[in-house]
């Protein structure tokens, strides 16, 4: 079991780079796998929910090289180029893997069994099972196919209008990588706008992708051609270090080539509501996706409520987005956020158990939490959860408790930012 020490910081400095983004590097092996020809990647996150993807797909006769850590070539021959798999596909702990996967399963000729750890097996599937269930895909399960181990057989697929009841990523890239394979036209719509990662790499590889303010839509039957990939530096993992910097006294701090996608940056604009004093220039833009440099300073902070369409744009920010709540005058509400109850760990329970092992005023709600600041953190023994996102909040917040604190299950951790703890100890 992994353990991070963490000690009371001041002046935290440098200008660095944080990972690859993580959703991009496992659309990236995916659209490549199933794309015509040879795709390179670069930026590449080797973190081990992006791995874990790797291998699924070479189980399914995709031919992927890695040159070096951060670099893949994908050797891609079109969708009738994946093979039945001789095993099961085991995805870890990746939502995203396993999610995205099924979509791409429904549509194939084949049977192939999913399962994950046992974070995977408590996390609802049926959201991703119905609407392909209604495309025609047979998917079979526990709780009649609601959670781990799912048993697929894809075949003819006809494409749907689905009304999603959450606004998730992983619902409608799913759909989208099926409405590909089948008859007629597949189209999402969400309550709220989620992460259009799919899309804009969709588009990147050549696929005709309709967007408006309800829904997206594409056609089936549409070729994937191979390109080149550059992944951006992970928003989310940028986070840690940029509340890092807002709340240690003394501390300036540059991140590098980030990506900047609107429906990821939500966590930038509450952190400028709060008094961040953040500057964001965009220099760029790879493979559809905007990328900057954010230059962030200690600053006085206020708490704020948010909530709505906000939220999708920030999910997976919100456990260091509450530590920075405990450092800012006022309270910070946030609400409409029950989706985290359903991710790696229940991260509403767990933060607000965690912060207050600290000292911090947190109270939980039904969708959301309660943080009371500006309150003085002291240093103590935390655990992650076996959640990557709650292990390096609580490290974030033993920059600013007085004397020592542990977080342990730190291993955690390597699912989005392996270098996480070195890179911290080096500013």
């Amino acid at each position: 079991m992994g353990v991070l020490q963490i000690h009371e910081r001041r002046d935290l400095r440098g200008e660095i780079r944080v990972p690859g983004d993580k959703s991009i590097s496992h659309r990236a092996v995916m659209l490549g796998a199933v794309a015509e020809g040879t795709s390179r990647v670069e930026g590449f996150l080797p973190g081990a929910d992006c791995l874990g993807t790797i291998e699924c797909f070479r189980r399914m006769g995709v031919k992927i090289h890695r040159d070096g850590s951060e670099t893949l070539t994908v050797e891609g021959q079109g969708w009738e180029g994946l093979r039945e798999p001789e095993t099961v596909l085991d995805v870890g702990n990746s939502g995203t893997t396993i999610r995205l996967m099924l979509g791409v399963l429904a549509g194939r000729p084949f049977h192939a069994t999913v399962l994950g750890d046992e974070s995977i097996g408590r996390r609802p599937m049926n959201r991703v099972v119905e609407p392909l269930r209604l495309m025609g895909a047979r998917v079979d399960g526990r709780s009649k196919g609601s959670f781990t181990p799912l048993s697929v057989r894809g075949g003819q697929l006809t494409g749907i209008t689905y009304r999603s009841q959450v606004a998730s990523a992983q619902v409608k890239s799913s759909l989208l990588l099926a409405g590909l394979q089948g008859e007629g036209v597949t189209r999402v719509e969400e309550p709220a706008l989620s992460r259009d990662h799919t899309e804009r790499m969709l588009r990147a590889f050549g696929v005709k992708v309709d967007c408006d303010s309800q829904g997206v839509s594409v056609s089936g039957g549409q070729v994937l051609r191979a390109r080149e990939i550059r992944v951006p530096g992970d928003i989310s993992s940028a986070a840690f270090l940029i509340v890092a910097a807002l709340i240690v006294p003394g501390s300036r701090l540059m991140i590098r080539d980030v990506g900047l996608n609107p429906t990821r940056t939500g966590i930038l604009d509450v952190l400028q509501k709060m008094g961040g004093e953040l500057e964001i220039i965009q220099t760029g833009e790879w493979n559809g996706e905007p990328v900057g440099d954010v230059t962030v300073s200690h600053s006085s902070l206020t708490g704020v409520e948010i909530g709505g369409d906000t939220i999708p744009r920030l999910i997976d920010e919100i456990p260091v987005l509450a530590v920075a709540a405990t450092q800012a005058a006022g309270n910070t509400v946030i609400r409409d956020a029950a989706e985290l109850k359903v991710k790696e760990s229940d991260r509403i329970a767990a933060t607000a158990q965690e912060l207050r092992k600290l000292g911090g005023r947190v109270e939980e709600t039904d969708d959301g939490l309660v943080i009371e600041g500006k309150t003085p953190l002291t240093g103590g023994p935390c655990d992650s959860h076996g959640d990557h996102r709650i292990g390096m909040a609580m490290a974030v917040a033993g920059l600013v408790a007085a004397g020592r604190t542990t977080v342990t299950r730190v291993e955690a951790i390597d699912v989005s930012f392996p270098e996480f703890a070195s890179l911290l100890e080096g500013l």
